[in-house]
Formats: structure tokens, C-alpha cells, sequence
């Protein structure tokens, strides 16, 4: 099971956690209210606007709150992630000076099939600069953490799955064994895409000896980077990007779909949800080996409707953390939240549920090109940062959406 860490309880994460929970009662109690007022026949307008500024105030408070982890979680420049000066490698130090200055010496030397690139030149960043921008980037993208991630050193990496297992069968001892049907095989393929981000340092932030430029390089990709694979992820079209968990094949569920295909369950109401059945049928919906480590993405207009939703004996299904650093929960299960899911709507895919470390396969190309260009935007330097990336669903079976819709 893919480990969920909390983080180290600071004063703001506490007083976050503590204004989120006491914004979530505020909500309950005026929901509560609310739905007594209209089993009565008297449904109040100015209610349902109370509420709605108190749902803001909630979002309000999780988000400061994910902010004050998102803090505590960062590495800082210069932290426990980038080796010391002396521990720096030569080809480090040389590839600290060509973003300083533009000087190339030390890094020629190690041979253009290493580190120069063959298509828009550059040069490749070296093992640990490169692991500190993708370290960066892992604590910004919600889906890099509940997602596998494969890095590779080719342009298309291939799995090979088998989608229906040898045949099998019983026999006494002495009786002949029939020849059985062999295992069937499939390939998925999972080419990867440039992503780029073009940062923009001065001349006298570079002069200054006592910045750590690679650093700042990696926190300057790092929004960059994270914001459009977060999109890609889920609504990458495969051309050009990533092929997204949205745009692979989908079916109403079954226990026959074809491999690849995910299965939906219908919310029951067309572009909302208001009832715990189809929560529950969609919890149930993925094979049992991929509940353990299920969870729910959904972004933050979705779970505003799941927030006043109840179970049959009156508890809310949306739960607030209850500790610095962990998830929200849906029906006992984690939500991560991701913003480019789609917003509630006719037939829309608003929630996804499953095991998505199992499901959705993120493919790093080794290596991040990085050139300099101190000419196009004077006084400024440009620093064209590239790396590749791929994304595709590998297991079907281990997620399940909900379409908005009556069925």
C-alpha cells in the first residue's frame, strides 16, 4: 500500500486544521438547519446563501491549511536535497558556472553524445540538479503522488500486459492432459513529450555568489511544470502530451469490459449528486485487490455537493483532516483533490475512484536540457528548461469514474 506521511505539526498547520474544523461545524449546523426548514415546507433563500459563504469559508480554510503542509513539506534551497559545495561534482560545479555565465568549460569536455543535446541545443543538467527540480515538482503535482512513476532512458516506454492468463483445468492421475489456450498479451506503449518552462533571471541575481542558482531554477519550473502535467494527466489528448485518465476509452461498468476501458457508475441525477447510493456502488465498483489503497480525486466544486451528503444514520460522508498533513475523507476514504478535474455537469466525469499508483502510469525521460539564452530579452537571461514526459492509464480495472448523469 502506497504510505500516505502526515506532516510535522507547526503553529500554522495547527491553527489551519483547527479553523477548518470549525468552519466544517459552521456547515454542518447550517445545513442541518437548512434541510429541517425545507422537510417543513419553508426552504429559505437567504439560507442557502449563508450557506454557500460558509462552504467558501471552509474551502478557504483547506486550502490555507494545504498551503501550510505544502510549506512544511517544500525542500528549502539549499536543504538536505543538493550536496554541499565540496560534495558538488565537477561536472555540477561546471554546469553551476554555464548558468551563471554561459561558460561551457567542464561540460565539453565530458562529450557532446553525454551532455549536449541534438535537437535546439543546451545542455543536460547533471544527476543532482535534475533530481531536485523533479523533487520540486513531486510535492506541487497532487497526481505525481498517488500515481506510478516509471523513469526511462528511451523516448516510448513499452509494458507488456497479459489480459487473459492460461487456461487451466482438473485431471486424474493417470488421465491425459488436454492442451490448454495460452496466455494473451498486450503492449502498452507510452511515448513521451516535451514540457517546457522559459524562467527569467537578472544579470545581478546571477553576480550573486550567495544564491543557489540551480535552486532557484527548479522553484522557478516548479508551478510551471506541475500545472501542466497536472492538466495533461487528466485531459492530455496523447498527441503532443500526455494521454490523460479522462480521454482513455469508457463504458457503463460490467465485469466484461474490454481491456482499457474504464467502467463508470451514474451519479442518478443529470450533472449533480445529492444521494449516498452511487457513492457506495462506485467505492464497490474496482476489484477487490484495489480497494486497500482507493482513494477519490475530485476537484473542489464536486466536493462542495458531497459535503452535504449523509449516511443513513445522519454523518456526514465529507470529513475534514483530522491531523496535520492528512486527507480530507469521502465515505472513510482519501480525497485528493485535483483542480483541472471537471466541475460538475451533464455526463460529466466529475469524480475518479481506485487505486491510481496501480492505474495511471507517469514515464520520466532521464534528463532535463536546460539553454541558456542571454540575447532575446537583454538585460535579462532566459533559461529554456525542457524535460519529457509521458502518461497513460495501465490498469483498467483499477479505476472507476462517476458520469454525471441519470444513467
Amino acid at each position: 500500500m502506497k504510505e500516505t506521511k502526515t506532516a510535522v505539526a507547526t503553529a500554522e498547520t495547527r491553527a489551519a486544521l483547527h479553523e477548518m474544523m470549525a468552519a466544517f461545524e459552521a456547515f454542518k449546523a447550517e445545513n442541518d438547519a437548512r434541510l429541517t426548514a425545507i422537510e417543513a415546507g419553508r426552504h429559505d433563500p437567504l439560507r442557502d446563501a449563508t450557506l454557500a459563504r460558509i462552504d467558501a469559508a471552509l474551502d478557504s480554510a483547506q486550502t490555507k491549511a494545504e498551503r501550510a503542509l505544502a510549506a512544511v513539506q517544500r525542500p528549502a534551497r539549499g536543504g538536505d536535497e543538493t550536496k554541499s559545495a565540496a560534495e558538488r561534482t565537477p561536472r555540477a560545479e561546471a554546469f553551476g558556472r554555464y548558468l551563471r555565465t554561459g561558460l561551457e568549460t567542464g561540460l565539453e569536455l565530458k562529450g557532446v553524445a553525454e551532455d549536449l543535446t541534438t535537437t535546439g541545443g543546451g545542455w543536460i543538467a547533471p544527476p543532482e540538479v535534475e533530481h531536485s527540480i523533479t523533487l520540486h515538482i513531486r510535492h506541487s503535482s497532487p497526481m505525481r503522488d498517488i500515481c506510478a512513476v516509471q523513469t526511462v532512458s528511451s523516448a516510448i516506454y513499452r509494458k507488456v500486459f497479459s489480459i487473459q492468463g492460461a487456461a487451466s483445468g482438473w485431471a486424474a492421475e493417470t488421465a491425459p492432459r488436454l492442451e490448454t489456450t495460452p496466455p494473451m498479451l498486450t503492449n502498452l506503449d507510452v511515448p513521451c513529450f516535451d514540457l517546457y518552462a522559459v524562467p527569467a533571471a537578472s544579470q545581478q541575481l546571477l553576480n550573486d555568489a550567495l544564491v543557489d542558482i540551480e535552486a532557484w531554477l527548479a522553484l522557478e519550473c516548479e508551478d510551471a511544470f506541475a500545472l501542466q502535467e497536472t492538466q495533461a494527466f487528466i485531459n492530455g489528448t496523447g498527441v503532443t502530451q500526455p494521454k490523460g485518465l479522462l480521454n482513455a476509452p469508457t463504458a457503463a461498468d460490467s465485469a466484461t469490459l474490454p481491456w482499457g476501458t474504464l467502467g463508470y457508475i451514474p451519479s442518478l441525477a443529470a450533472g449533480a449528486i445529492s444521494t449516498l447510493d452511487p457513492i457506495m456502488d462506485l467505492t464497490y465498483a474496482p476489484r477487490v485487490q484495489f480497494r486497500p489503497n482507493a482513494r477519490f480525486i475530485l476537484n473542489k466544486k464536486t466536493t462542495a455537493q458531497l459535503r452535504k451528503i449523509k449516511d443513513t444514520i445522519g454523518d456526514y460522508i465529507w470529513q475534514p483532516p483530522t491531523v496535520a498533513g492528512g486527507p480530507a475523507t469521502l465515505v472513510g476514504y482519501p480525497i485528493t483533490e485535483v483542480e483541472t478535474m471537471p466541475d460538475p455537469a451533464a455526463n460529466s466525469f466529475s469524480i475518479a475512484f481506485g487505486d491510481f499508483s496501480k492505474g495511471y502510469l507517469i514515464v520520466d525521460r532521464a534528463g532535463i536540457n536546460v539553454l541558456r539564452d542571454p540575447y532575446l530579452s537583454k538585460p535579462n537571461v532566459l533559461f529554456y528548461t525542457t524535460k519529457r514526459v509521458g502518461g497513460a492509464v495501465q490498469i483498467s480495472d483499477a479505476i472507476k469514474l462517476m458520469k454525471f448523469a441519470v444513467s
